[in-house]
């Protein structure tokens, strides 16, 4: 994870209106969820934490008060949040993060590029496993956004101080997710959009015709509206610059998911190796489970 090269793929970001409705849906997609985060600026999450090193953040308003102030004095990832809230609602899926080493060079370069969302943010919460144990986490993050774009933004995340807890119970998924292998966002600008990417991933030289970016963990795929509706059967919804849509996780064995989520009543489709999941309160995007033996 290195800011000279291209960034991986570290986490995503899922607003949500109820961390409890997040949890339990969840939950009955077959993750095992984190105790509740809270962060210094009003917001908490709710992490499903993956054995491939990247995560989800579902993430919810805690306190009102703190979070407004925190946007007034100019905390960016409060304040995009609430741009996202505002622009597509209360659910949804508003950010892809990228792993860096350095992410005081990545907020240069976006500044020098005209894609800076404003100033970096170092912060620090507290981190407990399932066991109970605690410890801080620690991280520096850097912005960027296409201008006028509210639907949409990356950022990096250079972690600053890694809690030492065990993850291992928080990463034994019942539904057999081990990974993300793809990312997809739908957009009706993609040549803007496409520079955004390729300058917030750290790969300029990006050749990204087919709308695929190649971090070095997963895939960054960008569509329009109706290839996206052609490859998943959902509806794109309301249009935009730029908005991400779905998760594809990798799985070993589609039989087993699929009965999982049967059991719990998780309505799906399956489409040769994937089991496609719609957007739900506390879900947030599509979530697409494809079996990779």
């Amino acid at each position: 994870m290195t800011s000279s090269g291209i960034h991986p793929l570290d986490h995503l970001v899922l607003p949500t209106q109820s961390l409890d409705v997040a949890r339990a849906r969840l939950n009955a997609l077959g993750f095992v969820v984190a105790p509740t985060g809270i962060h210094p600026f009003g917001t908490e999450n709710c992490c499903v934490f993956l054995a491939d090193g990247t995560y989800l953040e579902p993430l919810a308003i805690g306190r009102e008060q703190a979070a407004t102030e925190a946007a007034a004095e100019g905390n960016v990832f409060v304040a995009r949040d609430r741009l996202y809230r505002e622009s597509r609602g209360n659910e949804g899926f508003s950010a892809v993060v990228l792993g860096t080493d350095n992410a005081d060079d990545d907020h240069e370069r976006y500044v020098e590029a005209g894609l800076s969302a404003g100033d970096k943010l170092s912060f620090s919460r507290a981190f407990t496993d399932t066991a109970g144990k605690s410890d801080t986490a620690s991280f520096k993050l850097a912005f960027a956004a296409a201008p006028g774009q509210t639907d949409a933004f990356l950022f990096a995340c250079q972690r600053i101080n890694a809690p030492r807890v065990d993850r291992g119970a928080l990463q034994a998924h019942p539904n057999g997710v081990d990974g993300i292998v793809e990312v997809v966002a739908i957009s009706s600008a993609s040549a803007e959009q496409h520079r955004l990417i390729s300058v917030a991933v750290n790969d300029q030289a990006a050749d990204a015709h087919d709308g695929v970016f190649h971090l070095p963990n997963a895939a960054l795929t960008v569509l329009e509206a109706a290839a996206f509706t052609a490859r998943f059967g959902i509806p794109a919804g309301t249009p935009s610059e730029l908005h991400f849509a779905a998760v594809v996780f990798s799985i070993r064995d589609i039989g087993a998911t699929a009965g999982l989520l049967a059991a719990n009543a998780v309505q799906h489709d399956m489409s040769g190796n994937d089991i496609i999941v719609r957007p739900a309160s506390g879900q947030g995007a599509a979530f697409i489970f494809r079996e990779i033996p």
